[in-house]
Formats: structure tokens, C-alpha cells, sequence
């Protein structure tokens, strides 16, 4: 039951018995409260231990009172709000049924849809199955870091959960986060050829979308997406009528019967309701002006502005419906009204003199012909041909096909345009003449036919008029003339009538109501066959009703009359529901206020004879009909329609919150488009609607739902213009409750404005929406001017903000401190301590990574936002301070744990221009001094004790041979150096060292002397201390120390190399110790150290690296030179014995003649052999071992050429010395083999030729030659086939 005073609601139907029962309750309820307290008035006076009990039982009637009371309050306060709702949803009803002041905007941004809940947790699962591999989406580990930055960073973020819950996130804001992450890492990668950022970008946002959408149907989406957009851009009526149906909870069956009732579907009935409100407004603000009750405006004034503007805004929503086409065919003529005096004074259509003429009335007919058969044809034989043909009065003739007289069937139509209202149709049936001398066809009969639009559509017989002498008596032909209705045509048929000034005598007539624009109608009459009326009356001003019969007037038997100042037309029609039909259809066209009702007994008969069904669109009870004549009767200019609007304006906002879609706050097309056609039909003014607009959107914002800035800014912005005279609307009028209501807002706004500057984090999570935080900043500046002239001065913005700022660093740091979980606990260990604020620092360094790089738009707004964000940031790290500086002193004395505390805060300050060098910066680095220097101090007194104990105890075994057997442990990271000061460090071979020296043979000191001195370097390096100065002078510090260290180095190694030199043989059977090779290859990497360790990165080479220099090259000097003498005394020992076989000497012919005589018995082994043999095995093995243990391939080669120049230059010096004597047998055997092996030897291992051939060996070999040459002339065979040609052939 549709009934206003209903207490149903959207929650579900309730029963009329509950409801009842419950209106009944109270009545008796009072009954019995009655009759209680006359009972406790007789126990009162009775015993005293009585009149506790009496005083409860009045007290808990007295509760139950209460109750009734507030249940019976609560029912009427829900009926009060329910039959408000049903008012407004009729209104809303007839702004979509006929707009005529707005349409439905296109160019409004399209809304995303929401992610809720459970679509975050599937994303969350989606991408950590892709980085745990369960993909099949392949990817680098640059894409993979970024994501799982991504996942870590954005969506395990207790923001982004808030921000779903508020309902203000869509997909979109998830991929642009993504994108400016990923933006900022693809920067920072190095530039590859062939393979531009843009695609590496595409591509990392195509892997993106693929893991967000997971495993989902592509055209399931795809679908979805669609139908999402074409909601949220136009929509029918009939999607408007459900979604203000869900708005105002309104229920399926009573939109039927509202729809029914204001008879949306009737154009005519919407456009004459329009008009019958515009007049009921022009009725009100003469009322107004008559009786002088305006409304309180903020100056005197305006109330002649405010009745200029009540004529203003009344005409141009006439304008606005005369503007709308009536009439499809005809010209598109819009009358120049002449308004009544009441409405002359609002409205200057035209001039007093203007008429409407009959020229003006033009009507066009669509007529169909349809002719389907002719019967009691007998005049003609069987098989002759007959046709028809058919004309309309004035216009063309057409004809059917032919047809036998046997079978007359056409069914053929003929199309036909008129202008005539009563057209006269033709239709003649003829048959073709067999006469050789016939002209014409011979008309076998004809019907002439007269249709009206209200004409039977279906086909009937006509009985066809035929000559006098025809045999066709019964000749009937069946077609069928249908007669469209024009647009502008509205009601037609015969009415009796008699008026004053035209159709003064009483007759019947054919009229039709035409509508010539949409406030011009007229009653016209026509004749036959005429286009033009033969008279007509313009309604405007009449009034229409029913009336009694009239006596003394034949014909008719249903009267109304339609009345005006000075004249009456009475009309009558012959039955009931005509005269309904006409009632309405000039009700609507008078435009009256006044509706007719039809007589009771009318109603009653026609009830029951059951033909009021085409007067009334709906069939009710009386106290349903009466419920909605209530609704639709209500007459709009006496109702509040800004208290309406509010609470329309409300429910639809909470409806758009609530809906699919990430709207923050901006309503949809449709809703724009109601809303918009409201306000313009009812007269709600604009400042009314933004206020009451901005207090619903404050309303979602103060309860964390986002909503977008530049609405807010948008609505506040059209306010503050009206309050201050601007007229954005083009109104001038400023009411005393828009003012107050004004101050009300701007205040909360500025306060709302305030938090969420405060609370920028949490407020914008991410920079979503785009732009917010620099549409809020603006938005706060124009909230602080206090006209719409004046600019706020820059200083008292800034220092707004700068407040705001200074109080979200601490709500920042201190739910900062609740998402880590950490309490302050005094008592906690110290590595518990410096651990919570290695985590507390690397969250607050994504803190305000975050803030630089999703809320730094500021500055598009302020110049001064990247100012007032360092001092944030400051502040912020204030608060930080205080914990870390509390958790380093309760750390132990010489504990370098927090180094990497000092890294992490270091390496993201220097790289922040507002913060490098700032107020925390400042104090990290005084706290730190102190560890770094004394750092540096132990370190420096460790390992000069590890030089000096470390050669003490040294072996000189390379470290190769040492860490063959190790495992391959990788180097331990710096700063994290394996060392616990202030204990000594290890001299064993430690396990880094093995794939550290694998190319090295130097010695287990010396190498860790270097990686020490390296790795104490590289940490300090790590430190990048920010302050020059004290930078400066850490290098150098460490390059001296790097310089003394390494001399002590060289020094200790030399002085060992002699010690192990002087100790050497000096026979063939020395070999160079692989001590000394170590000890080569330790001042090889001290040369090769050196430029490393010990010369500062300005490339200036200082004092103290110069004379390390030189003191490793003369070291490496004196080392070879003592070495090359080694060698060489080898030779004079083997030269010495050589130099026994002189000639003349006594021990050369002993030996000669003892050799000759063994020669005849034994055989005597080759003289010479064993000591050439034993020499050349010296010189190979010792090269050998050169090569292999000595790592300089350029100092090796150094001490072979020393080597194999001193050895010819020996050979040379001693040949020289005994120029006078013919060389022994045995001696130029010896010395060809030693000279020729020793020249191949040293060829083979890389002596250059120039070298080789110098003028020692040029010397040797011609002397030697001339020897061989004499003995082979003294002897014969007597050196056995040794020759120094064999050497020259093999050189070849």
C-alpha cells in the first residue's frame, strides 16, 4: 500500500496487523497506568512496609512509559522520513521523465573500479607467487628486485590496507605506484645498445599487469570493464529510475505506481505539469512581493535583486521549454506568448497585440490505404481484369496490380501525406475495356471515405456506390485507412459547441487540440477537406472543467466548458470517457492550477459500468488513491525544496560512496544530470547546493574515507564567490543563513584541512589520489583569504604548514614506532638496542624516501614545500635521535657494531641535498668522530705488532702452497672486518686468503699486512665521510700509515733475503730457495700495493709515497745483484776447475798421460761431461724455478739477462786470460757445451737476441772456434764430434 503516512521502509514490508496492534498499545497502556496509580493512592495510606514496593512499581511504569513514548516517536519520525522520500522520488520522477534544462555530461572522468579486501589479498598472493617462482612469467633479477620492493614496500603497507577500506583505491592506483617505482630504477640503470629505457619500461609494465590479473578470464574483463564504462557514462531512464530507486529506498511496486500515477509516459501530461508548476512559482513570488516575506538577506537591498532574479530564473526555464521541439512535420515555429496580467509581470514573451493566426496552425497527416478484396462482383465475366485505384482530396492517385474478376484480392497499400484533419478518400473499382474505340477503363463503383485519426485501424467492408443500371447491388469492397497522429496533434474528435466570441451558435463540429509550441495551444475546428481551421481559440488563460447539462441545448450528453475573464464555451460530447479524455487533454494545455475532478456519480457509474479504466492510468482503494494524489498533487512552490534537495543530495552521495566504483566524492553523469535537471526545475540556488555538497563530502572525509581535493576546492570556490558578491551563478542574492552557513563551513573546512596536512601520510598514502596534496595546499590558501581579491600573504601560509609539518613528524615517528613494535626498555641488552634501531633507521629512511617521492607535488603548488619538508624531515629525525643516541652510550667501550648504523643513515643523508650537512647529520657525524679516529688508532697499532711478530716468526712460504688444501671461503665483507680488537690478529695462513692469493706466492704476513691495510682503507672509504676536511685527512692519515707499513715490509724482507743468501752454497748444487722467491714476490706486491694504498685519489704523489718507491726498486736492485753473484760464483768454481788443464802446467800432463794409458786397457768415459752436465743442470733447474715461483714475468726476465750477460762476460774474461795458450781437449770440450747449452737455455726462456749476441759472447765464439779448428788438425777426433757448429746449426 503506497500510503505517505506508511511507517514501511526499505528494510523489508511490515505487517498492517503489527502496525495496528502497536498504534492501539499506548491507549491501553494508559488504561492501566491509570488504574495503578489509583491503587497505590489506597496503599499509600495503608501500612508503611508497603510503600516501598508501591514506589517500584510506579517507577518501573514510569520506565515503561518512556519507552512507549520513545518507540512511538521513532515510528513517527520513520514515517515523517518516509513520506519525505516518496516526495522527493516524485519529483526525481518527473526531472528524468522530461528534462528540459540538463543532459547527462560526457565529458566527466571515468571512475575505476574499487579494489576491496578480498581483491588485495589475491593480488597479494598473486605477486608472492611470482616471487617465489610459481610463475610461468619469465623475468631478470632487475625486474624481481623491483617487485619485491613493490610487494614489501606497497602492498604489505597497513596504508594501502586503510586506503582500500576507505574505498578511494582502484587497480590504476595500483599500476601507477608500480610505474614511478619502477621509473626511478630504470634511471639508475646503466644505458644497453639496441635496448632504449621506454621498452625496458613497456615490458616491465606488461609483466606488471600479467601478474596482477593472475589467472583471470581476459574476456571476462575485458566484458566487465565495458559494462562499467557504459554505466558510469550514459544511462536510460529506466537505469535512472532503479539507481534513485535504491537511493531513496524506494520499493519496486510503489515506482509502479508513482509511474502510473504522474503519468510519465504522457509527454503532454510532463510538459503541462511544467507549466502548471512555472505558474505556481510566478503565483508565489507575487505572493512574495505582495506581502513583503522575503527571505533575511545579509543587506536590505537585495530584495528587489531577489524578485529580479525570481522573473529571471522562471524565464529561462520557459525559455528553456519553449526551446524544445513540439512538432515533427510542419515548420519549427515557436509562438511569442501573451501571458496573463498575473504572469506579464514575470515573463515579456512578445507583445500585447500579438494573436495566434490560423496560418500559424499547421498539421501534416500520414495516411495508409490498405486495399485487400472486393466482393459480389457479377457484372463482369471470370477472367476479365479489374483494379482499384485510390486518391486522398488534393493529392496523387495510385493503383493496384491487376487482378481476374474470378478472384478480386489485392492487399496493396498506398502511402499518403495531407494536411487536411478530415481528408476525403477516394477509391474506385474499375475494369479494363475490351472496345476497340473505348478511351477510358469503365468504373464499376467507388467509395468515398471521410477517416479521422480516432478511426478504426483494422480492415472493413464498404459497400461501394455503382450506376443505376449495374447488376453489383451487393458490391463491397474491404480496405483499411489508418490515420497517423502528429506530434502536435494532442486530442481530435466531434464536440458540440457554443461560445461567446467564436462557435456562437450550437453545433457540432470536428475539433482538434494542436500544440504550435510548448506554451501555445489551441482549439481549432475544421471542415472537410480543409487544411486551414474554419476557427480556433488559443486556451491560454482559460480554465477547463466539468460541468451539469445544459438545458435548452440538443445534442450532446456529457458537458465541461473551459472559462475565462469575459467569455464561456460550453462543449458536449456523447459518452463519458470522451469527455475525460478532453478534460485532461486541455488541463494540461490551460496550464491551470486548478484539476478537475469528474462528478462523484459519474465516478460511481462509471465504476461500475467499468469504463473509468481509460481516465484513470491506476485502479486503487480510496485510501490508496488518496495516498498518491497526495504525492502527486503536492504543489512544488509550497514545499522546501533546499531541505529537499539536502536530503536528496545526501542519500545520493552516500549511494555513489558506497557503489563499485573509486569515485572520492565526484558523483556520476546520471547523478550530475538529476541533480543538475532539480535544482535548475525547483529553484534550489547554487550556493545552497555546494554547501550542503561540502558538508556531506566532510562528512566521508573526517571519517578516513578519501575524497578528492578538487572537488572540495571546486564546491568551497563557487561559495565563497556567491557570499562574496561574485555571482557565479548569476545570482546577486546573499541570505543571512548562506552567510552564517558559509563560516560554519570554512571554519570546519579549515580545520579538516589542517588534519590532513597533518596527517599527509596517511591522508594521500602514496600520492593517491594524483595531485591531492598539492590540490589540499592550494585549497588550504584559498581557505585562509578572506575575500576573493586579497592573496594570502606567503609568510602565514607558510607557517600554517610549517605547524601541520612539525606535528606529523610526530604522529609519523610514533606510529612508526607501533608498526616496529619497539618499546623503550632501558634495561634491554645492547645489542638488542643498536638492532631495534638499525630496523627503526631503515624504516625511517623509507619513510622519507616515501614522502620525497610521493608527496614532493607540494611544490608545484609552493615554491617553499621542499623548505618545509626538510624541516620535517629534521624534525622527524629529532625524534630518532633521541632513541639512537640513548641506544649508543649503553654500548661497550670499543664495540664498532654500530659502524653499519652510521653507513645506513650516512648513505642516505649525503645523498639528500635538503639534509646533507643538516642539523642530524651535524650530530651523526659528532658521534661518530670519536669511533672512526680511535678505530683507525688500534687498527694501526695492530698491525704494526703483526709486522714485527709476523717476520719474527715467518716461514717464507708463499701462500699458495699454504691454502692449496683450504676451502674456497669467501672474503669476509668490509666493514664487518674479522678482526676483535684490540687482540692480535692470527699469523697462520688464514682460509680467505686462499682465493685471495691464488695468483700470489708471497708470504702469509705480507699478505695480510696488505688485505689489512686494504681492507681498513675500503671501510673507511665505505664511511663516504661527509665532511671534507676530516675525509681529507682520514686518507692521508691511512696513506701515511699504508707507506710506513709497507717500508717496515720491504725492510724486514730484504734483510731476510741477505741472511738466506749469505747461507747459500756456491756450487752447482745451489738452487734458489723458494724462501727467496716468496721473498720476490713479496716486494713485487708491495710495487703493485703500492700505487693503491699509498697514493691519495687527487693523483698527487706525495713525499712519503715516492720514497717507498724507491726504496722497493733499490731493494729489487740489490736483490738480483746479490743474486746474479750467487750465480756467478757457481761459474768461477766450474771455470776454476777448468782453469787445472792449462797448458804447461804439471797437473794437465798427469792428467793427460794418465788418460792415454787407461784409454788401452778400460774405456775411459768422455772427459768433461760431468762438470758441463752438472753446470747446465744448475742453470735449467734455477730457471726453472725462477719462472715458476716468481710472479713478475719483466723481473724474471731482468735476472736472466744479468744472469746470462755475467756468465758470458766470466767465460770472456777468462778465455782472455789465456789468449797466449792453446785451450786443453777437455777445457774446449767443457766450455763449447757449457757455452752452447747456456746460449739455447737462455734463448728458450726469453733472451732477447741482442742480449744473446753481445760482444762476450761474439769473443767466446770466435775463440773458441779457432780452438776447435787447431785441435781438430793436432787430434783428429779428438773432441768426439762437440763442435761449436753444431751450436751454429741448431741456432739456424
Amino acid at each position: 500500500m503506497l500510503d505517505p503516512s506508511s511507517s514501511e521502509d526499505t528494510g523489508g514490508e511490515s505487517d498492517p496487523e503489527v502496525v495496528e496492534e502497536a498504534a492501539r498499545k499506548p491507549a491501553s497502556l494508559s488504561g492501566k497506568r491509570a488504574n495503578s496509580s489509583r491503587a497505590g493512592g489506597q496503599q499509600r495510606e495503608s501500612a508503611a512496609p508497603g510503600g516501598a514496593a508501591a514506589k517500584g512499581a510506579r517507577d518501573g511504569a514510569d520506565a515503561g512509559e518512556d519507552e512507549e513514548r520513545k518507540e512511538r516517536e521513532r515510528i513517527q519520525r520513520e514515517e515523517e522520513e518516509r513520506k519525505t522520500k516518496l516526495q522527493i522520488y516524485v519529483f526525481v520522477l518527473r526531472c528524468i521523465a522530461y528534462p528540459f534544462n540538463a543532459k547527462q555530461p560526457t565529458d566527466m572522468a571515468r571512475r575505476q573500479q574499487k579494489v576491496n579486501k578480498q581483491q588485495l589479498q589475491a593480488v597479494k598472493e598473486r605477486f608472492l607467487a611470482f616471487l617465489n617462482g610459481e610463475t610461468q612469467i619469465v623475468a631478470d633479477e632487475a625486474f624481481c628486485n623491483a617487485v619485491r620492493s613493490y610487494y614489501e614496500g606497497f602492498l604489505k603497507s597497513e596504508r594501502v590496507s586503510r586506503m582500500v577500506q576507505s574505498g578511494g583505491c582502484s587497480a590504476n592506483d595500483f599500476r601507477e605506484v608500480f610505474k614511478k617505482n619502477i621509473e626511478r630504477r630504470i634511471r639508475s640503470l646503466p644505458e644497453i645498445d639496441g635496448l632504449s629505457k621506454e621498452t625496458v619500461l613497456s615490458s616491465w609494465i606488461a609483466k606488471y599487469d600479467a601478474i596482477y590479473r593472475g589467472e583471470e578470464d581476459m574476456r571476462r574483463q575485458t566484458q566487465r570493464a565495458h559494462l562499467s564504462a557504459v554505466s558510469e557514462l550514459i544511462l536510460s531512464k529506466e537505469q535512472l529510475y532503479e539507481m534513485f530507486q535504491q537511493i531513496l529506498g524506494i520499493r519496486k511496486f510503489e515506482h509502479q505506481l508513482l509511474y502510473n500515477a504522474c503519468q510519465l509516459d504522457n509527454v503532454d501530461e510532463q510538459a503541462a505539469q511544467i507549466r502548471r508548476e512555472l505558474d505556481g512559482r510566478l503565483q508565489l513570488a507575487e505572493k512574495i512581493a505582495r506581502e513583503k516575506k522575503y527571505p533575511k538577506f545579509i543587506s536590505a537591498d537585495m530584495e528587489a535583486l531577489y524578485m529580479e532574479e525570481l522573473r529571471s530564473s522562471v524565464n529561462l526555464l520557459m525559455a528553456n521549454l519553449e526551446s524544445l521541439p513540439v512538432s515533427k512535420g510542419g515548420p519549427d515555429f515557436k509562438q511569442k506568448l501573451k501571458r496573463s496580467p498575473l504572469n506579464n509581470s514575470f515573463l515579456d514573451i512578445g507583445d500585447e497585440g500579438d494573436i495566434l493566426s490560423k496560418s500559424d496552425v499547421v498539421l501534416s497527416f500520414t495516411l495508409e490505404i490498405v486495399i485487400v478484396e472486393v466482393q459480389g462482383l457479377k457484372s463482369v465475366a471470370p477472367n476479365r481484369i479489374v483494379y482499384c485505384t485510390m486518391e486522398v482530396e488534393g493529392g496523387e492517385k495510385l493503383q493496384t496490380d491487376q487482378a481476374e474478376a474470378a478472384r478480386p484480392q489485392w492487399e496493396t497499400q498506398g502511402d499518403f501525406t495531407t494536411t487536411h484533419p478530415l481528408p476525403s478518400v477516394k477509391v474506385k473499382l474499375f475494369t479494363e475495356s475490351t472496345g476497340v474505340l473505348a478511351l477510358d477503363d469503365k468504373e464499376l463503383g467507388r467509395v468515398v471515405l471521410n477517416p479521422t485519426t480516432n478511426g478504426p485501424k483494422q480492415a472493413e467492408f464498404h459497400r461501394m456506390v455503382v450506376a443505376k443500371n449495374s447488376q453489383d447491388t451487393e458490391l463491397k469492397i474491404k480496405l483499411a485507412v489508418r490515420m497517423d497522429k502528429p506530434p502536435n496533434m494532442k486530442h481530435s474528435g466531434y464536440l458540440y459547441t457554443l461560445g461567446q466570441r467564436v462557435w456562437k451558435r450550437w453545433k457540432k463540429r470536428y475539433f482538434v487540440l494542436v500544440q504550435v509550441s510548448q506554451y501555445t495551444f489551441a482549439m481549432c475546428s475544421y471542415r472537410e477537406k480543409k487544411a486551414e481551421p474554419q476557427e480556433l481559440m488559443q486556451l491560454e488563460g482559460y480554465t477547463v472543467d466539468y460541468c451539469d447539462p445544459q438545458p435548452g441545448l440538443q445534442g450532446g450528453r456529457v458537458f465541461f466548458n473551459a472559462v475565462k475573464e469575459g467569455d464561456l464555451v460550453m462543449f458536449a460530447c456523447d459518452d463519458e470517457p470522451d469527455r475525460v479524455l478532453w478534460v485532461q487533454a486541455m488541463y494540461r494545455a490551460t496550464g491551470q492550477s486548478y484539476k478537475p475532478v469528474p462528478p462523484l456519480q459519474n465516478k460511481t457509474t462509471n465504476c461500475r459500468g467499468g469504463i473509468q479504466k481509460p481516465a484513470s492510468p491506476i485502479s486503487l482503494d480510496p485510501s490508496q488513491r488518496q495516498g498518491v494524489e497526495e504525492l502527486i498533487s503536492a504543489a512544488p512552490c509550497r514545499l522546501d525544496h533546499a531541505a529537499l534537495f539536502s536530503i536528496l543530495q545526501k542519500h545520493t552521495l552516500q549511494h555513489r560512496m558506497n557503489d563499485s566504483f573509486s569515485c572520492l566524492g565526484w558523483f556520476s553523469p546520471g547523478q550530475v544530470f538529476v541533480l543538475d535537471e532539480y535544482c535548475a526545475r525547483y529553484g534550489v540556488r547554487g550556493c545552497h547546493r555546494h554547501l550542503s555538497y561540502l558538508k556531506g563530502l566532510m562528512d566521508y572525509s573526517e571519517n578516513n574515507a578519501l575524497v578528492d581535493p578538487t572537488l572540495l576546492h571546486y564546491s568551497y570556490a563557487f561559495c565563497v564567490s556567491h557570499v562574496h558578491g561574485n555571482r557565479p551563478d548569476g545570482m546577486g542574492t546573499v541570505t543571512a543563513e548562506e552567510k552564517e552557513q558559509f563560516e560554519a563551513i570554512r571554519s570546519r573546512l579549515m580545520a579538516l584541512l589542517d588534519n590532513q596536512i597533518t596527517h599527509f601520510r596517511y591522508c594521500f598514502p602514496f600520492g593517491r589520489p594524483d595531485g591531492a596534496l598539492k590540490a589540499t595546499l592550494s585549497l588550504q590558501e584559498r581557505v585562509l583569504m578572506k575575500d576573493i581579491t586579497t592573496p594570502v600573504p606567503p609568510v602565514d601560509m607558510k607557517n600554517l604548514v610549517q605547524r601541520c609539518l612539525e606535528k606529523a613528524a610526530r604522529i609519523n615517528y610514533s606510529q612508526l614506532m607501533e608498526y616496529a613494535q619497539i618499546k623503550e626498555d632501558s634495561q634491554a641488552a645492547p645489542e638488542k638496542r643498536l638492532e631495534d634501531m638499525m630496523r627503526l633507521g631503515e624504516l625511517c629512511i623509507d619513510v622519507l624516501q616515501q614522502n620525497d617521492e610521493h608527496h614532493s607535488e607540494g611544490r608545484e603548488a609552493f615554491s617553499w614545500w621542499p623548505e618545509l619538508m626538510a624541516e620535517h624531515a629534521e624534525s622527524f629525525l629529532s625524534l630518532y635521535r633521541a632513541d639512537m643516541d640513548g641506544a649508543l652510550q649503553v654500548q661497550p667501550v670499543d664495540s664498532w657494531d654500530s659502524f653499519p648504523l652510521f653507513q645506513l643513515l650516512n648513505n642516505f643523508l649525503r645523498t639528500d641535498p635538503h639534509l646533507c650537512n643538516g642539523t642530524f647529520h651535524k650530530h651523526l657525524q659528532d658521534l661518530f668522530v670519536p669511533l672512526v679516529v680511535r678505530y683507525i688508532d688500534l687498527m694501526e697499532s695492530s698491525i704494526a705488532q703483526s709486522i714485527h711478530r709476523g717476520f719474527e716468526q715467518e716461514t717464507w712460504q708463499s701462500v699458495k702452497s699454504l691454502t692449496n688444501n683450504l676451502a674456497n671461503v669467501p672474503l669476509p665483507k668490509v666493514p664487518s672486518l674479522p678482526l676483535t680488537l684490540p687482540q692480535m690478529p692470527s699469523f697462520s695462513a688464514p682460509a680467505w686468503m686462499g682465493p685471495l692469493c691464488e695468483n700470489t706466492n708471497g708470504s702469509a704476513t705480507s699478505e695480510d699486512l696488505f688485505w689489512k691495510l686494504d681492507a681498513l682503507q675500503m671501510f673507511v672509504l665505505d664511511l663516504h665521510w661527509p665532511e671534507p676536511e676530516f675525509a681529507k685527512h682520514l686518507e692521508q692519515r691511512l696513506k701515511l700509515m699504508a707507506s710506513d707499513m709497507m717500508e717496515a715490509c720491504v725492510k724486514r724482507t730484504k734483510s731476510a733475503f741477505d741472511a738466506k743468501m749469505q747461507k747459500a752454497s756456491k756450487s752447482t748444487d745451489f738452487r734458489v730457495p723458494l724462501s727467496v722467491c716468496t721473498m720476490f714476490n713479496v716486494l713485487m706486491d708491495a710495487k703493485k700495493q703500492c700505487s693503491k694504498l699509498c697514493v691519495l685519489d687527487t693523483g698527487q704523489e706525495q713525499q712519503y709515497h715516492s720514497k717507498i718507491d724507491v726504496l722497493i726498486d733499490e731493494s729489487f736492485k740489490e736483490m738480483i745483484s746479490s743474486l746474479i753473484s750467487k750465480f756467478a760464483g757457481v761459474l768461477d768454481g766450474a771455470l776454476s776447475k777448468l782453469s787445472r788443464y792449462d797448458e804447461g802446467t804439471f797437473f794437465s800432463s798427469f792428467l793427460s798421460f794418465t788418460v792415454k794409458a787407461a784409454a788401452k786397457y778400460v774405456e775411459v768415459p768422455k772427459p768433461g761431461m760431468d762438470l758441463a752436465d752438472t753446470y747446465i743442470t744448475f742453470i735449467r733447474q734455477n730457471q726453472d724455478i725462477l719462472r715458476d715461483r716468481v710472479n713478475d714475468e719483466v723481473y724474471v726476465e731482468d735476472v736472466f739477462d744479468q744472469w746470462y750477460t755475467g756468465s758470458m762476460k766470466a767465460v770472456c774474461v777468462w778465455l782472455t786470460d789465456r789468449l797466449d795458450l792453446q785451450l786443453h781437449t777437455y777445457q774446449l770440450k767443457t766450455l763449447i757445451k757449457i757455452v752452447k747449452k747456456t746460449y739455447r737455455d737462455f734463448r728458450l726462456q726469453g733472451v732477447l737476441d741482442g742480449t744473446l749476441n753481445n760482444k762476450s759472447y761474439e769473443t767466446v765464439y770466435n775463440r773458441l772456434t779457432v780452438e776447435e779448428a787447431t785441435a781438430a788438425v793436432k787430434a783428429g777426433d779428438g773432441l768426439q764430434g762437440i763442435s761449436m757448429r753444431d751450436s751454429d746449426e741448431e741456432d739456424d
